[in-house]
């Protein structure tokens, strides 16, 4: 298009149409330090998406800070200490990811992680309503089938609450999904997306084989026994690691992977599809993961569940009671939270 402009015209025409992926975001990590917070912000310090870095947590932000502000890209890093630096650190924020609370160890389900995270994660998001009404929330702590009703919860309190804005992260699964079934079909996992619907906890995670892309076909019992390995990866992952923690390398890769889904559809880009979990109507619990067309505004579209084969329809059924009881948990927590 460039070429057939009259000569003088081109700069004219970048500076009227910019490219998409302006290098203006704020991004903030609360829980910056952490297993999960430290790889995460290292991969949004290496995105051209990102122009500004705010780094919190309760101990070790400047060390964090300053190792990542020498890397050569263009994103200004700065940290922050203690709850008395947190409004500086969210003021103006585009997008804030929250990762902070403590990992899982052997014998422990996500809901074990209640007491602790429900409280952190409540403190935290009343700062971000307080300090970036406006900004998009990536809620990582889990368990997350409890923590995003509790955000929204805090969000209603002060007054400023946007169910198109506020996302349980659940890219990971999509990830394992997509690994698992490249390894088993021999496919490259970059080329395979398999939706993954429900929730972020064991059985409410339900993965959508039949709709996976490119189409693959499993015998019963392989489908079967693949299903439960993406349910409970995440197991698989704090087993192997033998009480020394939980998925944060992967989980820092997906949760970068949706941040910057959502950076991108903010810029303007059409047709950003990512899974999370959020405020729905798509059945009977008031929050579900499916996938969403993502824009400038945050969920642009609730793209549902479509079309399922009698086996998912009936890990849907099976999940409900779970994801009800996690949500009513949460949004009985967030109305007694001080």
């Amino acid at each position: 298009l460039l070429q057939q402009l009259p000569e003088g015209v081109c700069s004219v025409y970048l500076l009227c149409f910019p490219p998409l992926s302006q290098n203006n975001a704020k991004v903030a990590v609360l829980g910056a330090s952490g297993g999960i917070g430290q790889p995460l912000s290292l991969l949004l310090k290496n995105s051209p998406l990102v122009s500004k870095l705010s780094l919190y947590d309760i101990a070790h932000t400047p060390g964090v800070a300053a190792d990542l502000s020498h890397i050569e890209t263009k994103a200004a890093v700065k940290g922050f200490m203690g709850p008395e630096q947190l409004p500086e650190c969210l003021k103006g924020c585009d997008v804030v990811v929250i990762p902070a609370g403590v990992p899982r160890k052997p014998g422990m389900t996500r809901d074990d992680l209640f007491n602790t995270n429900a409280s952190i994660v409540a403190t935290l998001t009343t700062a971000c309503a307080k300090h970036c009404p406006e900004a998009m929330i990536c809620i990582i702590s889990n368990p997350v089938n409890s923590t995003i009703p509790i955000t929204s919860e805090v969000f209603k309190k002060q007054g400023v609450y946007n169910p198109k804005k506020i996302f349980g992260v659940t890219t990971l699964d999509i990830v394992r999904a997509n690994t698992f079934v490249a390894e088993l079909k021999g496919l490259d996992p970059a080329q395979v997306t398999v939706p993954v619907i429900g929730g972020h906890a064991g059985k409410t995670i339900i993965p959508l084989i039949s709709q996976c892309t490119p189409k693959v076909d499993f015998p019963q019992d392989q489908l079967v026994k693949l299903t439960g390995r993406i349910q409970e990866a995440g197991t698989e992952v704090v087993q192997a690691k033998a009480g020394a923690g939980s998925a944060t390398l992967s989980m820092a890769y997906a949760g970068a992977r949706f941040v910057f889904s959502l950076l991108e559809a903010m810029n303007g880009k059409q047709g950003v599809v990512e899974c999370s979990f959020v405020k729905s109507e798509e059945t009977e619990s008031p929050y579900f993961s499916t996938p969403l067309l993502l824009g400038k505004n945050g969920i642009e579209k609730n793209l549902g569940i479509g079309k399922i084969t009698p086996f998912e329809e009936k890990m849907v059924a099976e999940a409900m009671a779970e994801l009800k009881a996690s949500i009513k948990k949460g949004e009985d927590f967030a109305k007694n939270f001080k």
